[in-house]
């Protein structure tokens, strides 16, 4: 697993340039997970190729795609929203630099009068032992609970381990997604519904969002750390990479003034303007390890 103060020195090794690379007439590929997609990588390829005329690619698949691809190298360029599994052979080889930092938001109907959750309240949901709107200062209705299938997309291992310190952990739900996008849309019709995705996603929903212990999930809340859930959106690299030097250049980039004024606008934090938020979470790990007692 790719610890992001571990990647620092990676990160600021701004090598940006103007020298040729080796010449390659056709575009970069970039495959992961569809919230650093829409947090940063489409604002971030367009910007790269007007400095220096290099096509990117964007496809999707998730996080867990991104880093496969980018171990058997079928893609130049990776995203992802978690780290990569340690020990497992299909994500070894690669590289994650962490780029930004990116709020999980609880999002519910636009016309629900619920507007604050508290963590504890947010374990007691996910356990099932929260199951009506009246448990959170609502309605007498009840709680439909979506989430994601599986364990190990971004947003579902990020709640494992920030709020359950629990990578196994099951949800209790009978309202399970494939991908985030439908999860995302389900809610926007469903007055009974909540669900988490990353911020720069819900942003582009008509939903709306809680506060997290009365913090809004603000570019000030989640830069100091006041907001609580957060975490690293990476670029996957393979060093195998043919166009491995190109792919640098791109990491390289993200981490100028520009990248980060692109990322700040996307709605994310740079992760450079951020760096104490690592030291931070690992204090949240420690507290969801203590928490987990049984009650």
């Amino acid at each position: 697993m790719i610890k992001p103060i571990a990647c620092l020195g990676i990160c600021i090794t701004l090598v940006i340039g103007g020298a040729a690379l080796a010449d390659d007439s056709g575009p970069l590929v970039w495959a992961g997970c569809g919230i650093t997609k829409k947090a940063f990588m489409s604002e971030l390829a367009t910007a790269y190729k007007r400095r220096y005329g290099v096509d990117i690619v964007l496809e999707g698949g998730g996080a867990t795609k991104g880093i496969r691809r980018i171990s058997s190298n079928e893609v130049d360029i990776g995203g992802a929203c978690r780290p990569n599994l340690p020990g497992n052979p299909e994500e070894a080889g690669v590289t994650l630099v962490p780029v930004a930092w990116d709020a999980l938001v609880v999002m519910v109907h636009k016309d629900n009068p619920v507007d604050d959750i508290s963590m504890d309240q947010l374990r007691d949901l996910y356990d099932g032992r929260i199951t009506s709107w009246r448990q959170l200062g609502g309605p007498d209705r009840p709680i439909e609970l979506l989430v994601r299938k599986g364990k190990i997309s971004g947003v579902g291992r990020t709640l494992r381990e920030l709020v359950f310190n629990d990578t196994e952990r099951e949800f209790v739900s009978k309202h399970v997604y494939p991908s985030t996008g439908p999860l995302e849309t389900a809610l926007e019709t469903n007055p009974n519904a909540i669900g988490v995705t990353g911020i720069s996603s819900a942003l582009k929903r008509n939903v709306k969002l809680l506060k997290l212990e009365g913090h809004e999930p603000s570019y000030d809340n989640v830069r100091t750390g006041a907001y609580l859930l957060y975490r690293p959106l990476y670029i996957v690299t393979n060093a195998r990479n043919p166009r491995y030097r190109e792919v640098r250049r791109f990491v390289d980039f993200a981490h100028t003034s520009e990248g980060r004024d692109i990322i700040r606008r996307a709605g994310a934090v740079p992760y450079l303007d951020a760096l104490r938020l690592a030291l931070k979470q690992r204090e949240q790990w420690k507290a969801a390890r203590s928490l987990d007692a049984p009650r």
